[in-house]
């Protein structure tokens, strides 16, 4: 399994956070668009590094259009020299209407159309087709000499489409060449409703599993020492029930039967009733949602048996002050990659 770290910290940290990810052994590196630009980030780590990956993990689609998040992304691949994946998700409805001031309707078929339309546009760029796509969402029919790309070595980066419910899972499937998967999720989530969902999207796209890569933030609970990992898993509780405040997890709750659990908390975030929730996350469900083990070396092999056969790769949750013990977390769960 493929293990993907976090680049933390403001810009002027990302050089070493890159540098550091590379000498533990990590198969790529991640920016978040949380409250920082997701690409400068990225940008600053292919400049800082020479092997690693970049990716994004997500940039927000629905804030932007086809035509600009495809220049960036296309930019950064070449100067990464093809290591950047570019990582997608939706966001929801209140954020794209109220915060970025974007359309909303139809996410799903949104989604699709909007990584088609990238997918025309790299076309162009890269084989010099006609620009000549007319979608519902979406219509790019004019691409002159002047704005097409000079630099074309290292071509179009792949792209991943964040999904939680199978409206979504399939139009990635369909389109993208890859699935990041909610950090929000179980094992039986992923196998009985997400993996469902991936094979009905490939199957209209006539792809293979194997063509597709499915990676996912799983949660994880340990620590350096006792007092790490105790506040790991507080933290973890409360990360576990804000997400089941959230109506856009809903799925995840009903098929576990959760459904009240999910109503409760639900009341609780709307009345900013923030430090009652995490209590209501009993150990049944942490452990149930997150891989909980003391001894940092006792995850990889907890992460294989769980999610072997189903995940290609992880986004790393186990974050370690000791460097060497980040590094031999990093190497054991690569050991069957």
């Amino acid at each position: 399994m493929k293990v993907v770290g976090s680049l933390y910290g403001s810009l002027a940290a990302i050089p070493e956070s890159v540098r550091a990810l590379e000498r533990q052994g990590f198969d790529a590196a991640y920016a978040v668009e949380i409250n920082n630009d997701p690409f400068l980030p990225a940008l600053l780590a292919a400049e800082h590094s020479e092997r690693i990956g970049i990716t994004t993990a997500i940039a927000v689609a629905f804030a932007r259009n086809p035509m600009t998040l495809a220049q960036t992304a296309w930019d950064l691949n070449q100067y990464a020299r093809g290591r950047f994946v570019l990582g997608i998700g939706s966001q929801v409805q209140g954020h794209i209407t109220r915060r970025f001031g974007m359309p909303w309707s139809q996410p799903a078929p949104r989604m699709r159309e909007f990584v088609r339309a990238m997918q025309a546009i790299w076309r162009c760029w890269a084989e010099g087709a006609p620009l000549d796509f007319e979608g519902e969402f979406y219509r790019h029919t004019l691409m002159t000499p002047m704005f097409v790309p000079g630099e074309r070595e290292h071509g179009a980066p792949r792209v991943r489409v964040a999904a939680v419910g199978p409206l979504m899972t399939t139009a990635a499937a369909e389109a993208a060449d890859g699935l990041i998967a909610h950090g929000f999720t179980t094992e039986r989530y992923l196998r009985e409703v997400t993996l469902p969902a991936v094979e009905r999207g490939l199957a209209q796209a006539g792809r293979a599993r194997a063509d597709f890569e499915i990676v996912a933030p799983i949660m994880v609970v340990t620590g350096d020492d006792e007092a790490a990992f105790v506040r790991n898993r507080e933290a973890t509780r409360a990360q576990i029930a804000f997400y089941a405040s959230t109506p856009a997890y809903a799925g995840v709750l009903a098929l576990h039967g959760w459904e009240d659990l999910g109503r409760e908390l639900t009341v609780f975030s709307k009345s900013n009733r923030w430090a009652g929730m995490a209590a209501r996350i009993d150990d049944a469900m942490l452990e149930t949602i997150a891989i909980v083990r003391e001894r940092p070396e006792d995850v990889p092999p907890a992460l294989r048996q769980r999610y072997a056969g189903m995940l290609d790769g992880w986004l790393c949750t186990a974050l370690l002050a000791d460097p060497e013990r980040q590094a031999a977390l990093v190497a054991g769960v690569r050991a069957d990659a």
